[in-house]
């Protein structure tokens, strides 16, 4: 099962890939998925129905009870089928239902592939932390889905709606669900089902948060809205996710927990309720529509009230009756949505209005509508039929034995079942029938095979309503985990159980099922005056409306923070940031009591004079009256870091410093281009003592911390045990690298995270059109004549040539300093030129050495990846961004994944040869003539580390380095053109200088 999974989401995200080539045949290769994960659940049959179960269990964090456990009994393999046997015909109806020129089409075929994969997985699920997985995973993609058609307004809103109400019900249940685990110490769902824990007030309330996400995915009120709106997504969407499967989710997880909770205080009474209460106005708002889909929708929302009703029941019979109507359900509920999408593809409309004599013109599609309409009112001999006789004979039963609600399910269910009907005649006619006074439309015949997978189901829902009694055993073994009798009734005699049969004879059901059915017609009958009289209901409540009033409230109460709080003030945010900071600390502390006995403090001369000098400039950095001065002061302080880290002993963290603060003077040099040389005015800012007292306070607070937490310390830190696990477990030497790769990999994860979303935020801040740095033409500066030297000449060969060609360089011509190309000789020192085009290389060298070192000498990726950074930043420093891209010519974007993929890969394989993420192993082999060679495989999440790492300096300096380089040309020519010229802003000495026309200078300071 897991391998199925596995497949699913290769597949998925292989369409995209090959659907320019293979076109609609994408959706052909995608019904191979689902249809052979059916054959697969098919072949588990035998198991399943002998009473057994099938299970793969693998453990991937048992400390927190998060494991891969898969299980299907009777519910998950009737469920399963469900899921991979509509999914396969929906997927091939799509071939047929898309045109070849679909926007986006390989996406929507992946996407919709992976939806059925993570049903599936829903539905097999056993640990309730891989269920909730699967739960928000159905919610993501179904917002992908309904969002199909990103260009209408009406698809992003009904995803987006979809999306807050399904996932917000998720996260409370996800509340409830670790409630279930702590109380009951195991994440199993089956064991929780099997032995429930004493039904006191914190069990109560953590099954009712579970049920609040069953509603929220099942469309039961109050959040039933979000189903109708989704009917902006393209039709099989429909079909398969607000029809057969999605929806599907939350009647799936009551079945499942009706057996263990039925008898929980007002577990039934809840559902129950909630069930009648949703099939009513589901029906009701069925008679008022006249979109197909909209009808099929409120009949959706209808049908799901029906099913919670009889699965939360809590009796056997009531249970085979409820997985009855389930499957049906899938069965007819897909097949008309099927239709409506043929309709709609060949005649244009899905208004009842507009639409007359279809039944002449398309036979067949009227006759499997008519099945699978019938299927939905009840009427045999459809697998609807056997399911509600088997719905309303449980309900009797129960009533009979002394059971109210057995009463009120019965009034209800029936109720709603005469609105079923109505609205069934509602589609079939409104879709079908001629009609006085509308022109009959013109119906493209189709080919068979566009109606195969509808005539499949329609077949299906006759097929199993005449063979339903061999149905019975198969899904009895579900129905048998549920107590015969109703919960606080007891019998004397054991009640007969329930038999599925097309023909019990006359019986109390059938006659209520015949009574349902003339109201049912009668009602449609008189559809005239009873839509007059809808139309004269005021609707008094509307969650549509409540759902659009919160969020107007959230963007109100948004926007009033955010102004409040967003003042654009850096020297607010920081103040705001720090007194906070301050002040917990301090009531921590004068709420702490005692202090324990600060440790020693020990230190050495030169320490003491590393530290002056860091002291002397971050004071300085406070005074410097213009800004790069502050940066070089700022940065005396990280190089006095890297002297102390030197002095205790830590080369790694040395290195990694003097790196990192070499590469942030770059960048800081980048963004200075673009500032005023001075600071701004501080005629705003607090006072200059107001900030030197938050300063020192600050200061203080974190130095108390320090001490408090190493006085505090009673027992050893874990780092004690480092160098043992990564010499042991992680077969190296320097502690620093293994335990980044290695022993808190998850850190470095997040890390790498983190560096992934600033390169990206980075890129999107810079970049006006693309990521990606265009190679920029040669082109001589409009106010600058390029002159030509013999050192140059030599140099650059065709340099003569560029500017007799405009700055083109010929394709058989290769220049080693692409600097003319770009800056002015002025701008330009080919001494430094020179060297750095020379020792680039031996830099890239260091670099690799440096990563493959680090496991056991100083170094590693990060490491790496700095100094590969630092030179290719050296390349622009001398030579421009022409030089960049002489330099680099690789998308950072698809660097930046290959090398998040590499580190996610190397996590996430070991999980397939049974150990934990993470995990590592080694090769320590002698190799003749060559030595010994050593080799672990937490190297290639370095290599991921490092290609990150280069991917964000590329970032860097392409966006705040070439691209701000070409704006600033850009707008050089521009005010060539015109009346002014601005000159670049080259030198963070000077401020920028706007230069008129005639000559006269002035100076802009703003």
């Amino acid at each position: 099962m897991l391998i199925l999974l596995t497949v699913f989401m290769a597949v998925a995200i292989l369409i995209p890939i090959i659907q320019r080539w293979v076109r609609n045949g994408i959706f052909a290769i995608g019904a191979l998925v689902p249809a052979v994960a059916f054959v697969v659940t098919v072949l588990q049959g035998p198991i399943v129905l002998a009473g057994g179960v099938v299970e793969e269990r693998f453990a991937w964090i048992p400390q927190i009870g998060l494991d891969l456990d898969l299980r299907v009994d009777t519910l998950s393999w009737v469920l399963a089928l469900v899921v991979t046997g509509v999914g396969a015909l929906v997927l091939l109806y799509c071939a047929r239902y898309f045109s070849p020129d679909e926007p986006n089409l390989g996406r929507f075929g992946g996407v919709l592939l992976a939806f059925a994969g993570v049903m599936y997985g829903l539905v097999i699920a056993d640990n309730v932390y891989l269920l909730f997985v699967f739960w928000e995973a159905t919610s993501v993609l179904s917002y992908l889905l309904i969002g199909h058609y990103t260009g209408r307004r009406a698809s992003r809103g009904a995803a987006m709606q979809a999306l807050l109400v399904t996932t917000l019900g998720g996260l409370v249940m996800l509340v409830g669900l670790v409630i279930l685990h702590a109380v009951t110490g195991t994440a199993s769902l089956a064991a929780i089902v099997a032995s429930p824990p004493p039904f006191t007030g914190l069990v109560i309330t953590a099954v009712m948060l579970v049920l609040v996400g069953a509603a929220s995915k099942s469309a039961l009120l109050p959040f039933h809205f979000w189903l109708p709106a989704a009917m902006a997504a393209p039709t099989p969407v429909s079909a398969y996710l607000h029809a057969a499967a999605m929806v599907k989710a939350g009647i799936y997880l009551i079945a499942r927990l009706t057996p263990g909770f039925a008898d929980m205080p007002v577990y039934r009474e809840v559902l129950v309720t909630l069930g009648i209460a949703t099939m009513l106005v589901g029906g009701y708002r069925a008679l008022r529509q006249y979109d197909l889909k909209l009808i099929l929708a409120y009949g959706t929302i209808s049908q799901l009230g029906f099913l919670t009703i009889v699965v939360a029941f809590g009796t056997r019979d009531a249970a085979l009756a409820g997985i009855t109507l389930l499957v049906a359900h899938a069965c007819f509920k897909a097949t008309l949505f099927l239709v409506v999408g043929m309709i709609d593809h060949r005649t244009g409309t899905r208004d009842i209005r507009k639409l007359s004599g279809l039944g002449r013109s398309a036979p067949l599609l009227f006759i499997i509508s008519l099945v699978a309409a019938g299927s939905m009112a009840g009427l045999p001999p459809m697998l609807g039929f056997v399911a509600k006789e088997a719905v309303f004979t449980s309900f009797l039963a129960a009533g009979e034995l002394g059971d109210a609600l057995g009463w009120v399910a019965l009034i209800g269910s029936a109720a709603g079942a005469v609105l079923t009907v109505a609205y069934s005649c509602r589609f079939v006619f409104g879709a079908f029938a001629e009609k006085p006074g509308v022109e009959k439309v013109r119906y493209v015949r189709e080919h068979v095979d566009f109606m195969f997978s509808q005539l499949v189901l329609a077949i299906v829902s006759v097929v199993l309503g005449i063979a339903s009694p061999l149905l019975d055993a198969p899904l009895a073994g579900y129905a048998d985990t549920v107590p015969a009798l109703p919960p606080g009734i007891v019998s004397v005699e054991e009640p007969s159980l329930y038999h599925l049969a097309l023909w019990h004879g006359l019986e109390p059901a059938l006659g209520i099922s015949a009574i349902t059915l003339a109201l049912g017609l009668l009602l449609f009958w008189a559809r005239e005056p009873v839509s007059r009289l809808q139309a004269k209901v005021p609707a008094l409540v509307d969650s549509a409306r409540g759902y659009w009033w919160s969020m107007r409230v959230v963007d109100l109460v948004a926007a009033r923070v955010t102004a409040f709080t967003q003042r654009g003030s850096l020297p607010f945010y920081l103040g705001t940031i720090l007194i906070v900071f301050i002040g917990a600390t301090g009531i921590a502390f004068a709420m702490g009591g005692a202090w324990p006995e600060l440790p020693p403090v020990e230190f050495s001369w030169v320490q003491l004079a590393v530290i002056s000098i860091m002291s002397v400039a971050a004071i300085a950095a406070t005074r410097a009256p213009k800004r790069f001065q502050g940066v070089i002061l700022v940065g005396v302080t990280g190089y006095g870091m890297v002297m102390i880290f030197a002095l205790h002993g830590a080369p790694d963290l040395a290195i990694t410093q003097a790196l990192i603060e070499s590469i942030t003077l770059v960048v800081f040099v980048l963004v200075l281009r673009r500032l005023p040389a001075a600071h701004g005015s501080r005629d705003k800012n607090p006072p200059a003592w107001i900030r030197w007292i938050i300063g020192i306070a600050f200061g203080l607070s974190m130095a108390a911390i320090v001490l408090f937490a190493m006085a505090s310390r009673q027992a050893s830190p874990d780092s004690l045990a480092f160098p043992e696990l990564a010499y042991v477990g992680g077969h190296g030497e320097n502690v620093v690298n293994v335990t980044l790769v290695d022993i808190r990999g998850w850190d470095t994860m997040g890390e790498l995270s983190v560096l992934v979303a600033a390169a990206t935020g980075i890129a999107s801040l810079i970049f006006i059109r693309t990521r990606v740095s265009k190679p920029s033409a040669a082109r001589t500066p409009q106010r600058r004549r390029l002159t030509a030297s013999p050192i140059t000449e030599a140099i650059e060969l065709p340099t003569a040539r560029l500017r007799r060609t405009g700055g083109a360089v010929p394709k058989h011509q290769k220049v080693w300093l692409m600097a003319g190309r770009s800056l002015a000789p002025e701008n330009r020192s080919i001494i430094l030129e020179v060297v750095v085009r020379l020792v680039f290389h031996a830099l890239i060298i260091v670099s690799l050495y440096l990563l493959f070192a680090g496991h056991n000498d100083p170094g590693g990726g990060f490491a790496g990846g700095t100094v590969a950074g630092l030179a290719i930043a050296s390349r622009y420093l001398a030579g421009g961004r022409a030089e960049l891209d002489q330099a680099v010519r690789v998308d950072a974007g698809r660097l930046l994944g290959v090398g998040l993929l590499m580190a996610t890969l190397t996590a996430l394989v070991p999980l397939f040869f049974g150990q934990g993420p993470l995990a590592s192993a080694y090769i320590d082999v002698a190799i003749p003539y060559v030595g010994q060679f050593v080799f672990v495989t937490s190297t290639f999440f370095d290599i991921g580390v490092y290609l990150v790492v280069i991917a964000l300096v590329i970032d860097v300096l392409r966006s705040l380095g070439a691209e701000v380089d070409l704006q600033a040309e850009q707008l050089d020519d521009d005010a060539d053109d015109g009346e002014l010229t601005v000159t670049p802003m080259g030198s963070i000495a000077d401020d920028p200088v706007v230069e008129p026309a005639n000559g006269t200078r002035t100076e802009d300071r703003s």
